[in-house]
């Protein structure tokens, strides 16, 4: 009787490491992620604000009520606010023409005009002030023709506005235009074969579907016209009491060892620029529950 085979037993088999499954590689993924995101806004953006804030809360009160009541304080906010309200309407409508012409027209030089509108976010602000001067300053190409008619451009509110204007409107275009190539035309031309005239067409289908697009420019708009600097220091000739903006007199204020003061604008600067993107973006999340519901 012949000997039955044992087979030897097998040799054990290597201690794996556990991989992580799909759906954890994709958490990891996604928190890493995130944290990289919220540590970058931190520490560029909130805590600078935050410690802005800190420095212009740390004087007291005494030292608001001192800003606020400080004559060349309120003229510059005053001439601010004239700037920024005169930018927010050219650039809105401008912005808006200048967006539909890019969205729903094709013609020679499309693309070298849609390339041009980005320049003022790709030139420095400096320059734009100095181009400012070559074309309105004393010997400029068109000081001749304002000067006979009485008209001073540089070193006055004219040209403060037209710098910001150059420099704020491509935040409306940016915001407008791919908001139009996304919504193409078949509602527009729906209204116009009922029977709606262009204008009753833009006002009744077009801003309706484009408003928090146009929202988001102007917002973005106001908040670069309020923090200016570069251009319109070159053209306001930084006269205070007349030609100072908020933050040129932010910057007289630390050059003059007022840092407190300077603290002070600058916070209430930044405020309304961060109250209005934030009610823009309220009102529009409680316009989105309502539709939904």
């Amino acid at each position: 009787m012949s000997a039955s085979h044992v087979s030897a037993p097998a040799p054990s088999e290597a201690v794996r490491s556990p991989r992580l499954s799909e759906t954890a590689s994709r958490r990891l993924v996604h928190g890493g992620l995130t944290a990289t995101a919220l540590l970058y806004v931190g520490l560029l953006v909130v805590a600078p604000l935050i410690g802005i804030a800190v420095a212009a809360a740390k004087p007291g009160w005494s030292t608001w009520s001192a800003t606020f009541a400080d004559p060349d304080a309120r003229h510059a906010y005053l001439v601010t606010g004239v700037i920024t309200l005169e930018t927010i309407v050219v650039t809105a409508v401008l912005g808006v023409v200048v967006a539909l012409v890019l969205a729903r027209d094709r013609f020679a030089g499309r693309s070298l005009v849609s390339a041009v509108v980005n320049l003022p976010l790709a030139v420095s602000p400096v320059i734009v002030g100095l181009a400012a001067v070559l074309l309105f300053g004393r010997g400029g190409w068109f000081e001749p023709w304002f000067t006979a008619h009485g008209i001073q451009v540089i070193f006055a509110l004219p040209s403060m506005v037209l710098v910001t204007v150059f420099i704020c409107i491509p935040f409306v275009i940016r915001e407008v235009a791919p908001l139009l190539e996304e919504l193409g035309t078949e509602e527009e031309e729906a209204a116009r074969t009922l029977g709606a005239s262009p204008f009753q067409t833009f006002l009744r289908v077009t801003l309706p579907n484009i408003r928090w697009g146009l929202l988001y420019g102007v917002a973005l708009s106001t908040a670069r016209a309020l923090g200016e600097v570069g251009a319109v220091l070159i053209v306001s000739g930084t006269i205070a009491g007349h030609t100072e903006t908020a933050t040129l007199y932010v910057l007289r204020a630390f050059d003059e060892s007022k840092d407190a003061s300077g603290y002070v604008v600058a916070v209430t600067l930044a405020l309304v620029s961060i109250l209005l993107l934030a009610g823009i973006e309220i009102f529009k999340r409680k316009e989105e529950k309502v539709l939904s519901t």
